[in-house]
């Protein structure tokens, strides 16, 4: 295997000098620092990240810090982040904890504090999270994908405003009776981005006249906690909503289960909307608001190493790009309802 000294012999110049063109760290003159990379590249020779850190004072590394990778949201965002950062001769390292966990402390008392990258996407923290203050304590560059951040250029969702969207294309079909699946159950932390969800609902309700029809149904953002709440409220036909507004498409996903186990024909009998844009979303025939976590990822990540190099201004708040994508989960309401 090639080493630095091979490069500095084929390149005719001596190893420190070779050094200095490689890492960056010390000035050398354009032809000699072109001499010196086509001789490294013909051998193979690449700098190991260490001495480039050494020289420059970069580790040419971004923390990427998710609640979880098992879920299509996170797991979107890790794939933009990633397939971004390789071309930019960046590296990530990947930090997964949840929220009170373990694991999240200790990522902010060791991991963290090793200050071992340039700069920090951090997915989904609560705007009151004391997480945000500890980050902002580490002196590095962030960027938030999520709830707006005091301070944090943010890349996310009018969460309100897309609900209100998705809510009225219910009601415009002729659904009065409209239930909102997925809101925080009491006994979870409070999600900014799930309550705002409800709000769009609600204000979309009461738009129209709506009001006492509003219902909230809780149930954690899972398939299966959805399923097993829509099994409940769905078994009474006298009380039955005609349609339901689910806080993301997995919620909806399991909404839609439960009515067809229970056979109760979707959209005939039961329209059912949801938000995000799903992998899954058309196998159920979703009508929903698209948003491009992988896209939120690339973008994320295109602002926080304007920020590492010096090389752009990022705007506090960026709004991500969604689309309303109408399929035949929904359709007007039965004469008899």
């Amino acid at each position: 295997m090639s080493g630095i000294a091979d490069v500095a012999r084929l390149a005719g110049v001596s190893k420190s000098t070779a050094s200095r063109a490689l890492t960056g760290g010390g000035y050398v003159s354009d032809d000699t620092r072109r001499r010196v990379t086509d001789a490294a590249a013909s051998l193979g020779y690449v700098p190991s990240t260490s001495a480039v850190s050494l020289a420059t004072g970069r580790t040419r590394t971004i923390a990427l810090i998710v609640p979880k990778v098992n879920r299509w949201y996170f797991g979107s965002i890790v794939e933009g982040v990633e397939r971004t950062l390789i071309p930019l001769g960046y590296d990530v390292t990947l930090y997964v904890a949840e929220p009170g966990s373990n694991d999240r402390e200790s990522l902010y008392s060791t991991y963290l504090a090793r200050k071992r990258f340039d700069g920090i996407i951090a997915v989904a923290l609560e705007p009151d999270d004391a997480d945000l203050e500890r980050l902002a304590n580490i002196g590095k560059p962030v960027v938030s994908i999520g709830n707006a951040l005091t301070g944090v250029p943010t890349l996310g969702l009018d969460n309100i405003a897309i609900t209100r969207i998705i809510t009225q294309h219910l009601i415009a079909l002729g659904h009065t009776d409209i239930a909102f699946v997925g809101s925080t159950p009491p006994t979870d932390a409070p999600a900014k981005d799930v309550d705002e969800r409800s709000i769009g609902y609600r204000n979309a309700m009461n738009d129209h006249g709506l009001a006492v029809r509003i219902r909230n149904v809780p149930s954690t953002l899972t398939i299966t906690d959805a399923y097993a709440a829509a099994a409940s409220f769905l078994a009474d036909a006298a009380s039955r909503p005609t349609g339901v507004v689910a806080a993301c498409d997995e919620v909806a996903i399991g909404v839609i289960i439960a009515a067809r186990r229970m056979g109760i024909s979707v959209p005939t009998e039961l329209s059912v909307v949801g938000i995000d844009g799903h992998d899954y979303a058309e196998m159920f025939s979703l009508t929903t608001i698209e948003q491009f976590p992988e896209a939120q990822g690339v973008e994320a990540t295109r602002i926080l190493v304007s920020m590492i190099e010096g090389t752009g201004e990022p705007s506090w708040r960026t709004e991500a790009d969604t689309r309303l994508v109408v399929r035949t989960s929904t359709a007007p309401p039965r004469a008899s309802n």
